[in-house]
This record gives structure tokens, C-alpha cells and sequence, in this order.
């Protein structure tokens, strides 16, 4: 057998192949068109059998089987006597056209976002306190494990907030997410502008219990910058638990960085084993850095961001609260902390939809009390 022969066969020996046919069906499946339905009303009429209607369509004849039993077709019988021609059936293309349109924009399953619905009004609840779609998704299924009316996916939430139509509420619905843009983009990549670092610790020099992410103490840092470079905030990520620390920072330069990092005290000793941080030029000072907090300061390969994934995976987060383009400067130290602490309230998914605080600080934080606390009781009722 040639190879020409092989493409054209039919993938399925049971369906075109089954008599040693070649396939009469397209690579890719489409609905039938008006036109092609016309036709089938018009064949089926002249008498022609529903498996040559396909091969003459370049259709499966279980596509025309199907939309003939879904339509009521029967074969027609044959006339013993004088009388009209036998007829196609009950077999019609406009009314079939019709029932596939009311098929396609009728859902067999109803909406569960629909406007009016308590899960809609807590879903919004959730995302004005500034929890993603992602997060509501985990913190329904923990709260109502055993209610699955009340869960729904964040693609499900995603779809409800941008089939919104166009007006204040879903301006402002839209405006509650981390990136609100007024429709779904890919993510773009951002250049990478980093500078060397003198005499600097090797990432891959650092202890391999660091990889391994299961004792908590080892922190990935960087800096988020303010308006034209003028402003910063120094970024601590804990790698296990996510734990996140904000330091105030007064300019972008070396010296401003061994100040802000000494924040990193307020941590008591066992939880702050080992950073890492990119090789921008604010760490040119690692060494004083290294001395000032009394633990072993390690720099990740130049222009490989990923290596401290997680760190940049937070920065996305924070840009909500200290978006691109602003002066940093004015925020207060305390302020910080309550960006920070927001941040360490909310559900993970890495983490099996837990807060960091619920790993980091296990015996000071409390879900239940602070999720009753968050909400009003009463707007979250278990449904009936």
C-alpha cells in the first residue's frame, strides 16, 4: 500500500473503511450548513440513500444518520398503487436549520453566574475584597466541600465577568482583577535589564535542602521599582510557605537596599536561613548585606528570571496594590505591612488553597476566625 493510498484512508476501520472505501470525511468537523441541508432535503426527495447523500457531501454517514434521526426521518415506503411519489420521510432543512440554532445558543446546562443568583453576588463579594477568580474557585470548594452548587471553576468566573455587557458594572468588575484589562491577553514578557554583581554567590552554589523547598527559612528577594526608576520596595518571598515580606525603600541604590533588607530581622532567626536575589546593581553591596542580617546571600544567573519564580510570580500579585508607573515612595512602612498581610491572607493554590500565614505562622493565624471576620456571615449562607 503507497503512501498516497495510506493518507487517504479513513482513521476509523469501523466506520468509511469498513468496506475497503476511502475517507469521505474532512480532516476537521464542522455542524452542517443550511446549504447542506437543502441538499439532503433535496437528494432525500429524488431518492438517493442517506450513505451516498454523505460521500456526494464529504460527510460521515453517521453525521447523516444522526441528523436524520434527530429530525424524525424515516424511510419512506413504496407506493403500491397510484397516489403521489414517496416523500422524504418528514425529513425538513429549514426546521432542522431551526432546531440546530436553538440547540447552539440554548445551554443544556443553565448558567451558574447568572444575574440574580447568591453564588453570583458572593462570587462579586470575593473579587471587590480582592481575591482572583483562581482563589475564589479554591476558597468555595474548601468552605463548601460538600455543597457542589455553591462551587464553580475560575474559567466559569472568567467568562461571566467578561460576558458582561458593556456598562459601569462591568467596568468596575473588571477593574477588581489583578490585570484588568478589558479583554483576555497572553501574557507579554518584559526585557530584562539586569546588572552584574561583583564577587556574587552562585545560585548553584546555594545548600540543595533549598531546592528541596520543605524547611522553611529560605527567602527569594528583588525589588519592585517605582516611577522612572526613582522609587523601589524590596520584595521577601518565603519559598515554602509563600510568606511575604515588604521593605520600605527610599531611592534604588545599594546602600538604600542594605537599610531596606535589614527589615529582615523583624524574622526571627529559624525562619531566616538563606535569600536569593537577582543581579541587578542594587545588590553590588551583598557583602555588607550578607553581614548585616548574619546569613549567606546567593544571586541568580543573569537574564534567567525564572530561577526565582516565585518571587516574580508575587511581584504580578503586588502590582495591584503598587501598580507600574507610580511613585513608591510615599507609602509608609505600615502601609507595607498591610499590602504584605493582605497577601498572606489569601488562599494559595500551590499551597492546596491554605494562606501562607496558616504555614508560616501556624499558631498566631486562624482561617475560620479570619474568613469570618472578612465577611458578613449572613451574605454567605450555605444555599438550601
Amino acid at each position: 500500500m503507497n503512501e498516497t493510498h495510506e493518507i487517504d484512508q479513513a482513521r476509523s476501520k469501523t466506520k468509511c473503511n469498513m468496506f475497503g472505501r476511502k475517507c469521505c470525511s474532512g480532516i476537521f468537523y464542522t455542524q452542517l450548513s443550511l446549504q447542506e441541508r437543502a441538499m439532503i432535503h433535496t437528494q432525500l426527495e429524488m431518492g438517493l440513500k442517506p450513505a451516498a447523500i454523505a460521500v456526494g457531501l464529504h460527510r460521515s454517514a453517521s453525521t447523516l444518520s444522526r441528523e436524520l434521526r434527530r429530525n424524525g426521518w424515516t424511510r419512506p415506503k413504496a407506493c403500491r398503487g397510484p397516489g403521489r411519489p414517496p416523500m422524504a420521510g418528514g425529513y425538513r432543512a429549514d426546521a432542522a436549520q431551526t432546531r440546530a440554532h436553538d440547540c447552539t445558543v440554548t445551554p443544556r446546562v443553565a448558567r451558574r453566574l447568572r444575574p440574580g443568583t447568591t453564588l453570583r453576588d458572593q462570587v462579586i463579594h470575593y473579587l471587590n475584597a480582592g481575591y482572583s477568580p483562581e482563589q475564589i474557585a479554591g476558597i468555595l470548594a474548601r468552605v463548601y466541600p460538600d455543597t457542589p452548587a455553591v462551587q464553580v471553576s475560575h474559567e466559569t468566573i472568567y467568562t461571566a465577568i467578561y460576558a458582561m455587557p458593556r456598562g459601569e458594572l462591568r467596568t468596575k468588575v473588571i477593574g477588581w482583577l489583578r490585570v484588568g484589562q478589558a479583554k483576555r491577553r497572553p501574557r507579554a514578557r518584559g526585557e530584562d535589564r539586569r546588572g552584574r554583581v561583583p564577587d556574587m554567590v552562585s545560585i548553584h552554589d546555594r545548600p540543595p535542602e533549598v531546592e528541596e523547598r520543605l524547611i522553611p527559612g529560605h527567602w527569594e528577594g528583588d525589588y519592585i521599582k517605582g516611577a522612572h526608576n526613582r522609587s523601589a520596595v524590596g520584595t521577601l518571598v518565603e519559598r515554602t510557605t509563600l510568606f511575604t515580606v515588604l521593605a520600605k525603600r527610599y531611592n534604588a541604590s545599594a546602600e538604600s537596599a542594605v537599610k531596606g533588607f535589614g527589615q529582615g530581622d523583624r524574622i526571627e532567626a529559624q525562619k531566616r536561613l538563606s535569600p536569593t536575589d537577582d543581579q541587578g546593581r542594587e545588590m553590588a553591596a551583598h557583602r555588607q548585606l550578607t553581614e548585616t542580617p548574619g546569613v549567606t546571600v546567593s544571586c541568580a544567573a543573569p537574564h534567567s528570571s525564572w530561577q526565582r519564580g516565585l518571587n516574580e510570580h508575587t511581584h504580578g500579585l503586588l502590582r495591584q496594590y503598587l501598580p507600574t508607573g507610580r511613585d513608591l515612595s510615599g507609602f509608609t512602612q505600615e502601609e507595607l505591612d498591610a499590602i504584605a498581610w493582605k497577601l498572606n491572607t489569601r488562599p494559595r493554590k500551590s499551597l492546596g488553597f491554605r494562606c501562607p500565614a496558616e504555614w508560616f505562622t501556624p499558631d498566631a493565624f486562624d482561617f475560620r476566625q479570619h474568613h469570618a471576620a472578612l465577611f458578613v456571615l449572613g451574605h454567605l449562607n450555605r444555599p438550601r
